[in-house]
């Protein structure tokens, strides 16, 4: 050992060894003394704790398709020793369980852990000196069928509401459809596929949402998550001229003559949205069978379509000069 070296450690061992570092160091011994046995006390006292408990139902024939989540989630409040609890909450316990998926068949589609087997499944992994309190749920149903499925398309839900003076112009979906695999009775009643309950407020730009679709008991979708991006667009009030009035209910051998024969339309709508409408995206019509009934020189008109994207749709005139004339042959 060098000099240098012996001195480093000469002033180290003076230090630690000084009248004040030795009652400190004397004082810490007591007290991780006194915390081991605080600590020991403790953990062979009684106490309640809720442990989640995966389990799994597996061995499921080839043809048969669970349409109920594999894995579900039972909770359980056990009371016992400190230091067992301690494993429970991370020893083997946390580990996945399973359930033949034959032990609990009811033959119509659907199965069942009972009571009575959730209690004998949980038992088996606590010690003998543990008490169950609870089990949530007291029993797990699970459904399948032998691949009865159909596709629906897919729709958001919830609150999605951009900044003031903006709207969404459309929404996008990817993908667009899934697969629905559920029994007959049900996969009569889907129509469509709804996403989990979405919030969202107050943004201007595009907006893109990974979720998940909303779960239905018994029903398995495929693939339960998608992307939605809502596409938004400043709102305008705009009108187009030039929408041709159109003659509904004539009989034959008439022809409608309005005058104007063209009219305008006010509307609210995306400034994009706008440079992509034509006249011809409009209908306007009127009615022979209302003209008939009186003797008017002026007839109503009504906007009977608009295209998507467009809001607040309204004629600029209501009523128009008309003559009914018989066509040419």
């Amino acid at each position: 050992m060098t000099v240098e070296r012996r001195n480093i450690f000469r002033i180290i061992r003076d230090s630690l060894f000084s009248d004040a570092n030795r009652e400190f160091l004397i004082f810490m011994f007591f007290l991780i003394l006194s915390g081991v046995f605080w600590l020991s006390l403790t953990l062979n006292e009684s106490f309640e704790t809720e442990i989640e408990l995966p389990l799994r139902i597996v061995n499921m024939p080839k043809d048969i398709m669970l349409t109920s989540d594999e894995t579900d989630t039972v909770k359980i409040t056990v009371r016992d020793k400190g230091i067992m609890l301690v494993a429970y909450k991370y020893g083997e316990l946390k580990k996945t369980i399973t359930y033949n998926f034959k032990n609990g068949d009811k033959g119509n589609g659907t199965g069942v852990v009972s009571a009575s087997e959730l209690q004998r499944i949980v038992t088996d992994r606590l010690s003998s000196s543990a008490k169950i309190v609870s089990i949530k749920p007291d029993h797990i149903n699970y459904y399948y069928n032998t691949g009865n499925s159909k596709r629906v398309p897919v729709r958001w839900s919830g609150r999605v509401i951009p900044e003031q003076l903006y709207f969404l112009s459309h929404v996008d979906y990817s993908p667009d459809s899934v697969t629905v695999y559920a029994s007959e009775e049900k996969l009569d009643s889907i129509r469509m596929a709804y996403t989990e309950p979405l919030n969202y407020v107050n943004f201007r730009d595009t907006l893109n949402v990974d979720c998940h679709l909303r779960k239905i008991e018994g029903v398995k979708m495929v693939p339960d998550r998608i992307k939605v991006s809502f596409h938004t667009d400043v709102l305008t009030e705009e009108s187009i001229d030039g929408v041709p009035v159109q003659g509904i209910n004539l009989p034959k051998g008439k022809v409608l003559r309005t005058f104007p024969a063209k009219v305008r339309v006010n509307f609210v709508t995306g400034v994009n949205v706008y440079r992509s409408l034509k006249p011809s995206d409009f209908v306007v019509v009127a009615d022979y069978n209302e003209m008939k009934n009186h003797t008017s020189e002026k007839c109503n008109i009504y906007l009977r379509q608009s295209p998507q994207g467009v809001t607040h749709a309204a004629l600029a005139t209501k009523q128009v000069d008309y003559l009914l004339e018989e066509a040419n042959e």
